[in-house]
């Protein structure tokens, strides 16, 4: 290890501490204003979800005061729950932001950490997307530094990686200088959370929840002089060389403040696992195109990157949140119903025999030259037609983003069953402002629906 390799956890501290937010282009900052109303409607969409039910159930009679909000729903709970329980919400329909470079759900352990920091201490709005766009873009580098071998062994990387964004915005928010930071990170490195064996149940989306909150007890320690190792993210046995058979740590170190990885931040038109996303695009074109009515399809085959069926090759799923891991499924109700949002991903639309006779009929094969966001899709019909689609880039890549008006829509569709039509508009025109405000709590007044209705 270089000695530049020897410093890279003091050299991150030290950028983040001297950070301003007048440092950020303003595409950075307006990206990151993006990531945050994507992140809060997912949130509030999934706040009655029986993974977020039973974490509240269990966890809350063990809490301390009523201090933050649970996104889209009544009371409140302490500051280290309201982080938990909120990740936990904003990841659970698997809708939310992605880092493609490393599949990292970066808004999820950020976001939560700092939206429950800032309901129990003044935080205002510019202060509030300064440390958003600084945690995602330390979890995004710090996760580049390790991807993919990291993720490979079976690390889910929005945990792992999660809890330095979190810990990294937290810690901007609380003021603390760069010894803190050091520690924070350090503190931060010693708590990863996530295996990639739990996708396809609750425990997923526990992951980023435990990330944010992991994530903040670090910097709320290290605000109080709780020491740490100097260099927990590059030491023999620190994060890096603990978690991954590779390393380049100057993914973290170089070009800070002058590449910006929060800029290559997408957001999912589809709630299931990227990877998916382009055989739901090529289809549902297809299902628009030429009119199709699955019960004339013979077959549909799908020429896939080798990340889709080694994460959502699931071929017979049998609850909702195991039908977001497969790629069948996923196929079967873009054609079926031109969408795929969370209704198709309930208990109920895996067994629905229409879809159930479509998904057997869909086949997959890897294309180890196939890009990512990239897919081949051959439907053979009963009579013998063939009719293919090939996407180069799918919708909600970075080459072809979700627009303002798209990512209005998604939160609208998300949040308005939950707070009501006049409230889901009143919030969302708040959330596109969140730089002007002077007080962020106020956004999460807004966002519960003993508040919105009022």
């Amino acid at each position: 290890m270089t000695q530049k390799d020897q410093a890279v956890t003091r050299t991150l501290a030290r950028y983040l501490v001297n950070a301003r937010p007048d440092d950020l282009p303003q595409a950075v900052r307006d990206h990151a204003v993006r990531t945050f109303v994507n992140w809060m409607g997912c949130a509030i969409g999934a706040s009655r979800h029986e993974a977020v039910e039973i974490a509240i159930e269990a966890l809350s009679p063990f809490g301390g005061p009523a201090q933050a909000s649970v996104l889209g729903r009544a009371g409140k709970v302490d500051v280290l729950n309201a982080a938990l329980f909120n990740g936990i919400s904003s990841h659970v329909f698997d809708f939310d932001d992605t880092h493609l470079k490393t599949v990292i759900h970066p808004a999820g352990p950020v976001a939560s950490a700092i939206l429950a920091l800032a309901e129990y201490r003044c935080v205002s709005g510019t202060e509030f997307i300064h440390a958003l766009a600084l945690g995602v873009e330390t979890e995004c580098r710090i996760g580049n530094a390790v991807y993919p071998d990291h993720y490979d062994v079976g690390w889910h990387i929005t945990g792992t990686a999660g809890v330095f964004g979190a810990a990294a915005a937290a810690g901007k928010l609380l003021g603390l200088d760069e010894q803190q930071m050091v520690w924070a990170l350090g503190l931060a490195a010693t708590q990863p959370v996530g295996l990639r064996e739990m996708f396809g149940t609750m425990t997923k989306s526990f992951h980023p929840g435990r990330a944010a909150q992991n994530g903040l007890v670090a910097a709320l320690l290290a605000a109080r002089g709780y020491t740490s190792s100097e260099q927990g993210i590059e030491a023999k046995r620190g994060w890096a060389n603990v978690t991954s058979t590779h390393r380049n740590y100057a993914e973290i170190t170089e070009g800070l403040g002058e590449r910006h990885e929060s800029l290559l931040n997408t957001y999912k038109p589809f709630a299931c696992g990227i990877v998916i996303h382009p055989a739901i695009d090529g289809c549902i074109q297809l299902r628009n195109e030429h009119r199709l009515d699955p019960e004339s399809i013979a077959s549909v085959l799908l020429k896939v990157h080798p990340l889709v069926l080694e994460l959502t090759g699931k071929r017979t799923p049998q609850t909702g949140l195991d039908g977001k891991f497969s790629v069948y499924h996923s196929a079967a109700v873009a054609i079926i119903d031109g969408r795929a949002g969370e209704q198709q991903y309930s208990d109920t639309a895996v067994h629905e025999p229409r879809t159930v006779r479509l998904r057997d009929k869909v086949a997959a094969e890897i294309d180890p030259a196939m890009p990512p966001d990239a897919v081949h899709i051959t439907i053979t019909l009963n009579n013998g037609e063939r009719l293919e689609k090939q996407v180069e880039h799918a919708i909600g890549s970075v080459k072809r983003p979700m627009t303002d008006a798209d990512l209005s829509a998604k939160f609208t569709d998300l949040a308005e069953p939950i707070l009501g039509g006049a409230a889901t508009a009143r919030l969302l025109d708040a959330v596109w402002k969140v730089q002007t405000v002077a007080d962020v709590a106020e956004l999460a007044d807004l966002a519960r629906p003993d508040t919105a209705a009022s």
